[in-house]
């Protein structure tokens, strides 16, 4: 703004006093206090907007009164008077504050002259200034791409605070954290870092920057040497079977992210969940300390090739992180994690994140979110053919309905009709989760019956039983439960009138589902909700799973192998192991012996004797060995019975 419009806001105040808080000269100084004074009892209420429109002409005004002001009378000539040299230092003075004032209103040139160009065209169109700024957010806002992530939503704090009270959640913390022990600043965005947790150093993970394509950069995750040397202890302390080697690993490198990711399952199932959290927001932190400086949470152009083996971590703890914070009930939370995790990898989404998305935006009342994303991606994606996004979306067109008091559920209606026509199967599962007994008419009906549930494909049951397992919750509202039974008997009439629709959805059935990607296994492993794991292949539920890295894509890629460990003499012969674990002082952690070949030494000949004790042990045993005689015809038990027992005496 110009030197004016800030004198008019601020009531005809100096622009040096409101700059610098003072003014250099005496007589301004006392000649503006009493301006102010006499100003302030008349001054009325200011509109801001309106000094806008007025700069202009103000500005051009304000250029005349200056130029007639220092411009010479040529018909009079100037009086000698007392004191011309103090009024030569204060005309000095005016003119450079004058001169500073154009060089602040020559940068604001620009600015001012865009707003003016903008006013005048709204003025033109009969809207003001207010309705410019709400109409620029609106472009803003729905410019923003739908996978943009906000920083302060990644703060579970946040949301709690929205919820309980900010008093509430510092309240918490303080007691938890202890005393005489200083308050870490926030310098993660994925986790906060504790005042428990050790210093974190140099960890030897970093990431690069491997491609740029167009506007999207391809990162990836490396492993220095001396971490790799510790990933090979990682996996020597899994092949144990013993969570305390990799208890060890965590003591000596706290930082490591498998031994993190892989203790917090350990953890969670034994269950304690507090302690199985914190680790893996202590893998989260060391991931985030390691991010390439280009590399962003929030543009939503980055992106993580999953078939990478260091990449899959990060996926994988980042997964677990929103699925805590879930249950936390920081739904707002989990919805942007989930949205971070969908950016890096939107085309294939290796962690099928879709399958989860929806239910954290109804939870989180995002309705609108999910609407906008089921029409963006509908056409490239098909998600209406996924059973969650054919049952949620109209759900929750009818949720914001029903928040805008609107009442118009016509489009959710149809929507809905549409769902129960191509997924029959998913009615009474859904209904007999959420405690529901459902009329006669409806149970026995042929298209809901138990005839429909025995022909769908393994796929389909897997689908349909992970949505029932996670979303059941968000249809047991009373007025969701009366909506989705006015429905139900809108899809029988159309089943009874043999609609053209049914068929159609019919048809779709008996062709797609014929297979569960690979993906999608993954997520239901990593979800363990019952209803979709007792649907999994014989093939992958009798498979063992690593924890650190489930279901490993087929075509991985692995930047370092790891070497081939040279197998002892006990691992590579069974009757050797068998042979040395009869001796007295068998260990199986003990070294082999240092001679090849056969054994010998003082080992050879403990082994040798162990040998000749079991085979004089083993001779006694079959010369005492005798067959058991028939028993004879016609006689009674009692007699049988004394003759076994006199053989085995």
């Amino acid at each position: 703004m110009s030197s004016r419009a800030l004198r008019k806001l601020h009531g005809n105040q100096d622009l040096d006093i409101i700059k610098n808080g003072q003014n250099t000269d005496e007589e301004e100084e006392e000649e503006n206090e009493s301006l102010v004074t006499s100003k302030k009892k008349n001054r009325k209420p200011i509109n801001p907007f309106l000094l806008l429109g007025e700069e202009e002409e103000e500005n051009h005004n304000e250029e005349n009164n200056e130029e007639n002001a220092t411009a010479p009378d040529q018909t009079s000539k100037p009086e000698v008077q007392e004191g011309a040299t103090n009024k030569k230092k204060k005309k000095k003075k005016r003119k450079k504050k004058k001169s500073a004032e154009k060089e602040v209103d020559n940068e604001d040139d620009e600015i001012e002259a865009s707003i003016k160009e903008v006013n005048r065209i709204l003025e033109n169109s009969g809207h003001g200034a207010e309705s410019l700024i709400m109409r620029v957010d609106t472009v803003n806002d729905s410019q923003k791409a739908l996978l943009m992530v906000e920083h302060k939503n990644l703060n579970p704090d946040n949301e709690l605070k929205r919820i309980f009270g900010s008093r509430v959640v510092q309240a918490e913390s303080s007691r938890r954290r202890q005393r005489n022990m200083p308050m870490r600043r926030r310098t993660s965005w994925l986790a906060t870092p504790k005042d428990t947790w050790p210093h974190i150093g140099k960890t030897g993970l970093s990431m690069s920057l491997k491609e740029t394509q167009g506007n999207v950069n391809y990162f990836v995750f490396e492993h220095n040497h001396q971490y790799q040397q510790v990933q090979f202890k990682f996996y020597d302390a899994v092949e144990s079977l013993n969570p305390q080697n990799i208890m060890d690993i965590i003591r000596t490198y706290p930082y490591h992210v498998d031994a993190l990711i892989q203790m917090s399952e350990v953890f969670r199932m034994s269950e304690d969940m507090q302690t199985a959290a914190d680790l893996i927001e202590r893998a989260l932190f060391s991931f985030e300390m390691s991010f390439h400086s280009l590399f962003s949470l929030t543009t939503g152009n980055c992106r993580l090739d999953f078939k990478l083996a260091e990449n899959r971590p990060f996926y994988l703890g980042l997964f677990k992180h929103l699925v805590n914070v879930g249950q936390r009930g920081c739904y707002r939370t989990a919805l942007e994690f989930c949205k971070l995790l969908l950016s890096f990898d939107p085309d294939n989404d290796p962690m099928c994140v879709l399958l989860m998305i929806d239910f954290y935006a109804l939870r989180a009342s995002e309705y609108s979110f999910l609407i906008r994303m089921f029409q963006e991606w509908e056409d490239h994606r098909n998600l209406s053919q996924l059973p969650n996004f054919a049952f949620s979306v109209p759900l929750a067109m009818f949720l914001q309905e029903e928040k805008n008091e609107s009442g118009d559920t016509t489009e959710a209606d149809e929507k809905l009709q549409q769902a129960l026509i191509m997924f029959p199967g998913l009615l009474m599962p859904l209904l007999d989760k959420c405690s529901i007994n459902p009329d006669s008419e409806v149970s026995s009906h042929a298209y809901f019956g138990d005839k429909m549930q025995y022909s769908q494909t393994a796929a389909l049951k897997q689908l349909i039983g992970l949505y029932i397992g996670r979303c059941h919750a968000c249809w047991k509202q009373p007025e969701v439960v009366q909506w989705l039974e006015r429905n139900v008997k809108e899809v029988m009439k159309r089943v009874d009138r043999k609609d053209s629709f049914v068929e159609e959805c019919s048809k779709k059935r008996q062709v797609r589902y014929q297979g569960t990607p690979r993906n999608i296994l993954r997520h239901i492993l990593i979800s363990e909700i019952k209803d979709a794991t007792t649907a999994l292949p014989p093939d992958v539920a009798n498979t063992t799973v690593l924890s650190y890295d489930p279901l490993p894509p087929l075509d991985s890629i692995a930047a370092y192998q790891r070497p081939d460990r040279q197998r002892t003499p006990q691992e590579g012969n069974t009757l050797a192991l068998f042979l040395r674990s009869l001796l007295p002082n068998f260990n199986p952690n003990d070294p082999p012996a240092r001679n090849e070949g056969a054994v010998g030494g003082e080992e050879g000949n403990n082994l040798r004797q162990g040998v000749n004790v079991l085979m004089e042990a083993m001779r006694d045993l079959l010369a005492n060995i005798r067959p058991m005689d028939p028993p004879v015809e016609n006689q009674g038990e009692e007699d049988q019975e004394e003759r076994e027992e006199g053989e085995w005496d």
